[in-house]
């Protein structure tokens, strides 16, 4: 089996790559037809994925069973302000993809996220809910999956949220380095999510990929909290001596876009198919913050 991972050195993507070379993740062994592929791992510097003609040519010389894109332009914020730029890496570049997995005959995973929806909400949010974007992020994602739908047929949305790894940055790190400096933080109170470990979404995207249940997926972390929550619960798994505070949103300054309140997701889809294995945000995040100290 050949797979091909976009984003291969970002923080999803390094991470479906470190599982796949290890034959399991943390939660456990990866699907046998998974057991040493052949990984074709590129990212900004190796592929423009916004050049059509280039996707398709590269990915017709490379042949892959398998493409897992998580490549996006995630800085929510540099979304408002440079819009051309988000549409062609989070809505062309996923066309491009799903027209070259097409035209080679491959499965295609494409990552998406909670900020599709518009968090005016309150119970948790199933993959058949209507998406309202209120960001240009938001908005371009969604039309990166609807070209998905359009010009791929063997193919799955995985919409994952609040997103850490061990690679790149993320709130985990922003929040224990701040904590450090700082010993005093003010986090918001009032928008409510899943925090998710990067690892727990690559198991299930290789879950998800050598089946055929083909469609629309949530994959997020189980139980939900605020974003005050998560900032509590790494200081406290951290061992870092340091206050944090509630606050509500509006007293944030210097941001662009507007965020969605509550962005929780249900994962229906895979409760109902290949299973769901996610495990409950908090002990992802110990089991994370565990092995960052053990670094």
């Amino acid at each position: 089996m050949k797979i091909l991972i976009t984003g291969a050195r970002g923080q999803l993507g390094s991470q479906i790559v470190n599982i796949i070379k290890n034959g399991k993740s943390e939660i456990g062994s990866i699907p046998k037809e998974m057991i040493g592929a052949e990984i074709v791992g590129i990212d900004i510097q190796d592929l423009d994925l916004t050049d059509q003609n280039a996707v398709i040519s590269f990915v017709k010389k490379e042949n892959p069973d398998i493409i897992i894109n998580p490549a996006a332009y995630t800085n929510v914020d540099a979304c408002e302000a440079n819009v051309d730029i988000a549409f062609k890496v989070n809505a062309l570049a996923a066309r491009n993809m799903a027209m070259a997995a097409e035209a080679a005959g491959a499965k295609l995973v494409h990552i998406s996220t909670d900020y599709v929806f518009s968090g005016e909400g309150s119970s948790p949010i199933k993959e058949y809910d209507l998406p309202a974007p209120v960001s240009v992020y938001g908005k371009t994602k969604l039309a990166g999956e609807n070209f998905v739908k359009e010009y791929c047929s063997k193919y799955f949305i995985v919409r994952t949220a609040w997103l850490y790894g061990y690679n790149g940055k993320n709130f985990v790190y922003t929040i224990m380095n701040a904590a450090k400096e700082k010993g005093h933080l003010d986090v918001v109170n009032d928008q409510r999510g899943n925090p998710t470990n990067a690892e727990d979404v690559a198991h299930h995207i290789l879950k998800i990929a050598v089946s055929n249940e083909y469609g629309t997926y949530h994959c997020t972390g189980t139980g939900e909290c605020s974003w005050f929550d998560f900032a509590k619960a790494i200081v406290e798994y951290a061992g870092i001596d340091c206050e944090v505070n509630p606050i509500t949103s509006d007293k944030l300054v210097n941001r662009a876009a507007k965020r969605p309140a509550y962005s929780s997701l249900d994962n229906m889809m895979l409760r109902c198919t290949v299973g769901d294995e996610m495990r409950d945000w908090k002990e992802a995040l110990k089991v994370f913050m565990k092995n960052v100290k053990n670094k």
